[in-house]
């Protein structure tokens, strides 16, 4: 029998300097842990990342794209990145006890070691087993964050005021080229537009941006799609970077030629070329869309005021 886990607090610097007393982990931290492998930014080279609650339900992913970090977080284990579920009792257990006793609004993020929609062609869909949970409270959300289009159960659920759906996005040329078992950029899309279109809030995710020829276009199409179909409530930006463990992990490193920069985080585009990619995409999001609702991820701190981008009030794709 399952014992009522204990849950964790720690005092946590928060990227606006103020300090809170936020949920460690719950229990044993194997199902609901706070991510907070990033150090708090002092130094120019440091990334920006706030320090979000995960919600461990799985581990792995089915789409094998190239750069994915998976490849080296899991590749020690004999399941390498195959999808592999967690026990749902242990689950709703610590979900239940952390939703009864937690009173600053969270958002727990269920897609940071998995794709959060990986199980919804089973008998037990997560989306249907955890977003009900959810409804029983106003305080806490749930965060979706998934490259795939299976949104059938997710357009079933009712209420669904308490999950957030977040899509990974990238240029067709990058996606066909990296991503290859991942659905179509178009069927992302319109997956989203379909969840948005009955009241979900969806945010989304064009991660990693890549500099190959023509990026230009490439990332100005897949703008142009995206608000040809809905309009996303915020949208979080990446560049290429690779975690030594993930460059360890691939098997196709032909992307590892843009990458010629270092941070705590990992090697990264050169800053001018990162630069450069990051303010075309926030120009014309600003210029054609009128849309301002832009944070950048994993992104250093020297970045982020070569913007002249606040990452101090910083809205990303993984928090409030």
């Amino acid at each position: 029998m399952l014992s009522r886990p204990k849950i964790s607090v720690k005092e946590y610097q928060l990227l606006d300097d103020s300090k809170l007393l936020l949920v460690q982990q719950v229990g044993d931290g194997s199902i609901i842990k706070r991510f907070d492998k990033t150090p708090f930014p002092i130094e120019k080279t440091n990334v920006v990342c706030p320090h979000f609650l995960e919600l461990k339900w799985a581990y792995g992913c089915p789409f094998d794209c190239a750069w994915c970090y998976l490849k080296g977080t899991f590749r020690f284990l004999p399941t390498k990145t195959k999808p592999v579920i967690k026990d749902y009792a242990k689950i709703e257990l610590h979900v239940r006890r952390f939703l009864e006793e937690v009173s600053n609004p969270e958002i727990l993020n269920t897609g940071e070691i998995a794709d959060s929609l990986m199980q919804e062609g089973s008998s037990k869909p997560f989306s249907k087993f955890i977003i009900p949970i959810f409804e029983e409270q106003k305080v806490h959300k749930v965060l979706f964050v998934t490259k795939s289009n299976n949104v059938e159960n997710l357009l079933e659920i009712k209420p669904h005021n308490q999950a957030i759906i977040s899509f990974s996005f990238n240029a067709a040329e990058v996606a066909n080229r990296w991503e290859k078992r991942a659905p179509l950029i178009a069927r992302r899309i319109d997956a989203a537009r379909k969840l948005s279109e009955i009241g979900y809030e969806v945010r989304i995710r064009i991660d990693p941006l890549v500099p190959i020829p023509n990026w230009n276009d490439n990332y100005a199409n897949l703008i142009d799609q995206i608000f040809a179909s809905f309009v996303p409530s915020r949208i979080t930006l990446g560049s290429l970077r690779g975690l030594q463990s993930t460059i360890n992990g691939s098997t196709d490193r032909t992307w590892l030629e843009y990458l010629n920069e270092s941070s705590n985080w990992g090697k990264k585009i050169e800053f001018t070329a990162r630069y450069h990619l990051y303010v075309a995409m926030v120009n014309r999001l600003r210029d054609k869309y009128k849309y301002n609702e832009v944070a950048l991820c994993k992104e250093t701190v020297a970045m982020w005021e070569r913007l002249g981008m606040d990452y101090k009030r910083i809205k990303c794709n993984c928090i409030w």
